[in-house]
């Protein structure tokens, strides 16, 4: 999305080490106003560290951070910033309103503006009837809800939010979700992290995946598939598969395929024919359910970026979020 000329976040060459490990090699990032932008890599690929260095948080040994076009240090763009950590944290024995009314008012809030603010974000995400509970009454999930809203209250520009779907059912992500993309719709400039691919290929305008602290590729989705795509088929099976495998196995048909039991995704070979595959499985007793030519899964490309064995942390389906 187009917005002024100096980008909300900027980054160049960032480089984080602890120890002797390189958390953060020279990465390079650019974030316009009013997109969604999503981290997207395996445990310790170092999106916490690089988001923490955005804000301030961390510094880095190499490198340079522009936040609003200005190198000025993180506390002077304070006002215009939202930040939900990966690890959480309410005082537990507040009530719901009050802590949220405080926090508010740490970020130069009014209290009466902060408490009308405070009770239209809780009605907005379901809270309402608990605003004058304590925080430790509620589950985790609820909990969560209620530091989005605190991150939210002194209405920033840009809002950086790390794993914040983690540890929310489906519904309560749903909600999030579509909270998400209405702020978007405001010209808030969103930065989030994630485990969940469906997440990030939903949500995001643009994305940069990592891993092992190098940024793999970022740009938009579109592109990115556009750049790392070939020929890909996905096929789905109703029931039997009969001799599909050996059909995949064909390398003069087949570069490569990912199978998941009732789902495979192929990559074709130069010059091979869908239609060919098509018969083939056909003839060998396959029962197809989905027949399609399309552009390669974000699943997919991960996998090719960063290898089978890290993907695997940030494969799974959304319904496997913790319950809360």
């Amino acid at each position: 999305m187009s917005g002024d000329a100096s980008p909300p976040v900027a980054a160049r060459g960032l480089v984080k080490r602890y120890g002797h490990v390189l958390a953060v090699d020279h990465v390079d990032l650019s974030v316009e106003q009013g997109d969604i932008y999503g981290f997207l890599g395996p445990n310790g690929a170092g999106k916490t560290t690089a988001m923490r260095m955005l804000l301030g948080l961390l510094h880095p040994e190499e490198g340079e951070v522009r936040l609003f076009g200005e190198r000025r240090a993180v506390r002077d763009h304070a006002a215009r910033i939202g930040y939900l950590p990966e690890e959480r944290g309410l005082y537990p024995r507040m009530r719901v309103l009050d802590a949220l009314v405080f926090l508010a008012e740490v970020k130069g809030v009014a209290r009466r503006v902060a408490r009308s603010r405070a009770l239209e974000w809780l009605d907005r995400l379901g809270l309402g009837d608990w605003r004058l509970r304590r925080v430790n009454e509620l589950s985790k999930g609820m909990q969560q809800k209620v530091q989005f809203i605190a991150t939210m209250l002194h209405d920033p520009d840009l809002v950086i939010l790390d794993e914040p779907f983690s540890g929310l059912d489906p519904v309560n992500t749903q909600v999030l979700k579509d909270t998400v993309v209405e702020l978007r719709r405001r010209g808030k400039t969103i930065v989030f992290s994630t485990h969940i691919m469906e997440q990030a290929e939903k949500l995001c305008d643009e994305l940069c995946i990592i891993a092992r602290g190098r940024k793999l590729v970022d740009g938009a989705l579109s592109d990115i598939k556009r750049t790392h795509g070939g020929h890909h088929l996905v096929v789905g099976f109703d029931g039997s598969a009969g001799a599909a495998q050996q059909v995949f196995a064909d390398r003069g048909l087949v570069k490569k395929v990912d199978d998941y039991g009732q789902f495979a995704e192929l990559e074709l070979a130069s010059g091979a024919d869908a239609q060919v595959i098509l018969q083939r499985l056909v003839v060998s007793g396959a029962r197809l359910s989905r027949f399609e030519l399309m552009e390669p899964s974000l699943n997919k490309i991960f996998i090719d970026l960063v290898g089978p064995e890290a993907a695997r942390a940030v494969m799974r389906p959304e319904g496997e979020a913790a319950r809360a």
